[in-house]
């Protein structure tokens, strides 16, 4: 990688994150001041920060709970910031749940529940129903994970199988009126797919989760399974006017972060083109697409001229056949440079929310020459890859991207410079 390179993609991503800031993000969107309480309730990686961000902006009496990840919690003077497991639901997760709804038992009309919404919320909040268990829904959640579904589909299917999410802690707040503000990690930054809609209907059925589980092939457990042939404990209706005077904002997305990156990459003279801020699929097989239009510029200058540094976003899958380590964004990246060998490139891809996959970092830095550099370590990339071992490989090269937790959480972001 040539001298200067890490820094300016490191730079593109600093400037995506920075889009995606939680005081800057929640300020145009406060709702206004109730005559009663003001409770707020939340979850996501990022939820802390918002938190913290929201009790910094909002100038009268405040209250509430919010659940992140382990490890990400945020100082707060008002309101209550638990923590529990991601990406596999834990008790922690299931007390937090019951926390929400204690939160905001008892509200009347003059009072006003803001939530916060972001990434990461599905896991943080298990609510199984039913007859259903915790380790059921952990089951679930795993077998998800290991699918390879987009993840539409999996929040479909985590909405039928659930106490809390798909509107249902939005029913148990009235007659309080609901303001959802949500910082979006979802392709097409529908709403009601970011953390499971706790506090947003969605229109999609029993049926269709079942359908859905079908197409994908997704092995639940049996008492998943069985829950979902009933039509017992379904979500709420966007219809529903239980609902209807609820706001939602979507406050920081993918778009806005992509947007906030070309332009650095264009005030520091690089010309920047965005793919997609919505790109779905396996990410091996989204990176060999990216590895073709990156051999395209480089050997034609087509569709791009060079330079450019071509963006993109959205949130991959990992279908996973292998033991190893590693997460979408290292997976994405190993995948290019076995793809786009000798193509002189360099790029990084990382989850905007700081940790990609299950180890500390949020991505990797990758150039043309890592498969080279891979051999003569005596590492084989296509068997790492196999495996779905990315992390080694990066690991091995020294090109892990490490910035720690960024607070938010707008899904990945890919960058590949071509001078």
């Amino acid at each position: 990688m040539k001298p200067g390179d890490k820094e300016f993609l490191a730079g593109l991503f600093g400037a995506a994150v920075e889009a995606a800031d939680p005081e800057t993000a929640l300020r145009a969107h406060l709702p206004a001041r109730p005559r009663g309480r003001t409770v707020v309730v939340g979850a996501g990686k990022g939820v802390a920060q918002l938190a913290a961000a929201f009790e910094r902006l909002w100038d009268g009496p405040l209250e509430g709970v919010v659940v992140t990840r382990y490890g990400y919690a945020a100082p707060c003077r008002r309101i209550r910031v638990l923590e529990a497991a991601h990406p596999v639901p834990d008790a922690a997760g299931l007390q937090a749940s019951r926390a929400l709804f204690a939160a905001v038992e008892g509200l009347g009309e003059e009072d006003l529940v803001v939530a916060l919404v972001c990434g990461g919320g599905s896991a943080l909040l298990p609510c199984p129903p039913g007859p259903l268990t915790l380790a059921d829904e952990a089951a679930m959640n795993s077998a998800l994970l290991a699918s390879g579904a987009p993840i539409s589909v999996m929040n479909a299917i985590r909405k039928q199988v659930s106490g809390i999410k798909g509107g249902r802690l939005a029913v148990a707040c009235r007659p309080a009126k609901v303001v959802t503000l949500v910082v979006s990690d979802v392709p097409g930054d529908d709403p009601a797919q970011v953390a499971s809609g706790p506090t947003i209907a969605d229109a999609a059925d029993r049926a269709e989760a079942r359908a859905l589980v079908g197409t994908w092939g997704i092995k639940l457990p049996e008492a998943v399974e069985s829950w979902l042939a009933g039509e017992e404990g379904q979500p709420p209706s966007p219809a529903d006017p239980v609902l209807a005077d609820h706001e939602v904002h979507v406050v920081a997305s993918a778009r806005l972060s992509l947007e906030a990156a070309a332009a650095r990459a264009e005030a520091l003279g690089v010309p920047a083109v965005i793919l997609s801020d919505s790109m779905e699929g396996e990410a091996r097989d989204v990176a060999r697409v990216h590895a073709a239009i990156a051999r395209e510029v480089a050997s034609r200058d087509r569709p791009f001229t060079r330079p450019v540094v071509i963006l993109s976003g959205g949130e991959t899958t990992v279908t996973i056949r292998g033991q190893g380590k590693g997460g979408r964004n290292t997976e994405f990246l190993l995948s290019l440079v076995l793809a786009g060998e000798g193509v002189p490139f360099a790029a990084l891809a990382a989850d905007t929310d700081g940790i990609d996959g299950s180890e500390d970092n949020a991505g990797a830095f990758a150039d043309g020459a890592s498969m080279q550099r891979l051999r003569g370590l005596g590492v084989d990339p296509a068997a790492l890859l196999a495996a779905n071992d990315a992390w080694t490989a990066f690991h091995r090269l020294g090109d892990l991207f490490v910035p720690g937790p960024t607070g938010t959480n707008v899904n990945d972001f890919r960058a590949i410079l071509i001078r």
